[in-house]
Formats: C-alpha cells, structure tokens, sequence
C-alpha cells in the first residue's frame, strides 16, 4: 500500500475538527507512527490512511480515547469530501472493537459493515460512480475431511459424529484455520478425532453446498482428501465422535448408513485401488505466485512430464 501524499489526510481534519495544530509525526523505521508530546492531535490518537493498488483508502483507527463522536464525524465526513475530490475508489474503515462507539458516526455518513472479526470491524463506503463494486467478504467456509486409506488390507477409517442427529458413517474431518492448507486439514482433523497419523496424497473430490445450515447461511465447500495411514491404533476423541473404526472399503461404498458424499467418495477408492490412483487423483504442485514472495498450491490430474517442459505446441 501507498501512504497518501499528505501524510494521512484524516489526522489533518480531525485536528482542525478540534481546533488543534496538527504535528506532522515522522515514521518509524517499523513503519508505524511516533507521537509529539503535549500534542493535541496526538493525544486524540492517529488515524493512518493509505491508499491500496484499487485507489481506495483504507482506514485503521487508532487510540481515539479522548476523541468524541460528533468531532470524529466532522473529521471523517471533511476526509471523505477529499477522497472523493481525489477520484478514489472507496474507504475501507476498520474499527476496533473498544473504538465502536465512531460505527454510529460513520454510519451517519453511508459507511455501512463490510465484515466483522473477534477484535474488529470493517465498514466500507463506495466512492465511485454507480452501484458499489466493492467485493464481498467471505461467502463459502471450507470443511475438509481425510479418506484414510490403507491399500495393504483395504480397510479405510472412518467414524461416527457425537453431535449428529443420524449417526452415519463419515471420514474425519472439519473446518479448514486461516491460512492452513488443504492437506493438513485434513491430516490435523484425522488425528485429533481419532489419533491416526496420516500423510496427504491427494484431493478426491469437492462438494458445493449454499444455504449452509452450519455456515450461518453462507455457501460451504467440503473436501475430501486421500490419506496414506503412518499410524494404526485408534485413540477416539470422546468429544467429537461416538464410533472410529478401520472399515473395508467394499463395505463401507454399499453401506446404507453414511452420507451421499461419503459412499461416492468410497467408490472412487475403490475404482482406484482396482484400476489405479492416478485415474482419480487430484494431486498438488506449489508454484511461485505473481506477487513476489508468496506461492500457491494448484490441484490437477497428474500432468506428463514431457507437457510439463514444453516450450512449444507441436
């Protein structure tokens, strides 16, 4: 992100809200903001503005304490006509929690809650023409659950929920952290609800649902993995599953008590197993994203070698 040219416009107006001086802070080597001492803007807090690669500015409020809410609105409402003035795009206002008393103030002003964390919300406000095309926060949560596969006795683990109204039969599985991969998911959840150490091998299949009862309503993507067993000794977590068991595979696919999902997914380990894994796995490559210093994980069918290297169509 680009800090705006003045320094961060918001800390101007509401020091002129209160008719104060305003002191111009130099940054810290960190990045962040070194207060004056005795300063009337600086004991209301720092208001950091900055704008993001879309031309929005994004807004993290500070310690605002001795701030009230009728000068924060001034203040905000002088910004906003200066951002507009500039052509930006949007304002991203992010509050936190023991500062909500200024979501009423912004609310006044068009901002209306984006999304909402533990600590914080974000409130937005479209700046340009038209209908807002602000995207969305979040619209689908990820379940991920772990097909433990054990191809030397074709026995495959599986278990029965404590908290389900049916106890049907279902891989292990649950909600996917922040940040955390597809495949440790799956390995994390097999172990705490059965005690199996396991190893990711491939992706097998993707639900979509919407209308999520267990989403607050939002769209939900389950995932099933295949997982190669390291560890056979079931150690049940009591709080979550009522039944763990190593299962035949033939079994569990023509099972009437398990889920449409999980007798599918079965199918497809057994064609597997019969026909070869590379006839239905999904499997990973990590690859360099364009912003530099991250990466990605992409799920394919296995491609050739030989299309891997091309550097030219035939």
């Amino acid at each position: 992100m680009l800090p705006l040219r003045s320094g961060g416009h918001l800390r101007a107006v509401l020091a002129q809200a209160r008719g104060a001086e305003l002191w111009a802070a130099p940054r810290r080597a960190s990045g962040g903001l070194s207060g004056a001492r005795d300063s009337p803007a600086a004991e209301a807090g720092w208001l950091r503005g900055e704008v993001d690669r879309f031309g929005g500015v994004s807004v993290r409020l500070g310690a605002l304490d001795s701030l009230d809410a009728a000068t924060f609105q001034r203040g905000l409402h002088a910004a906003v006509q200066q951002w507009r003035a500039e052509g930006r795009a949007a304002v991203w206002l992010h509050v936190p929690i023991l500062q909500s008393r200024f979501i009423a103030a912004a609310a006044a002003l068009g901002f209306g809650f984006h999304h909402a964390e533990a600590g914080a919300s974000t409130l937005a406000l479209w700046l340009g023409p038209g209908p807002s095309r602000l995207p969305g926060y979040a619209t689908h949560q990820v379940g991920v659950a772990g097909a433990v596969f054990d191809e030397s006795t074709r026995k495959i683990l599986v278990v029965q929920d404590r908290n389900k109204l049916k106890n049907m039969w279902k891989f292990p599985g649950g909600l996917s952290e922040p940040g955390e991969d597809i495949g440790d998911t799956a390995v994390r959840e097999v172990f705490e609800e059965t005690g199996i150490r396991s190893e990711f091998r491939s992706l097998l299949s993707i639900r979509q649902q919407h209308s999520h009862p267990g989403a607050f309503g939002k769209s939900d993507m389950y995932i099933i993995c295949r997982l190669k067993p390291r560890s056979f000794s079931i150690t049940l977590c009591p709080h979550e599953c009522l039944r763990c068991e190593w299962m035949d595979l033939a079994e569990l696919a023509t099972a009437t008590n398990t889920t449409p999902v999980t007798s599918r997914a079965a199918r497809l380990l057994l064609y597997g197993h019969r026909e070869g894994f590379e006839k239905i796995d999904l499997t990973m490559e990590q690859f360099p994203a364009v912003y530099t210093g991250l990466f990605y994980k992409l799920y394919h069918r296995e491609l050739p070698d030989s299309y891997k290297t091309m550097t030219g169509v035939h």
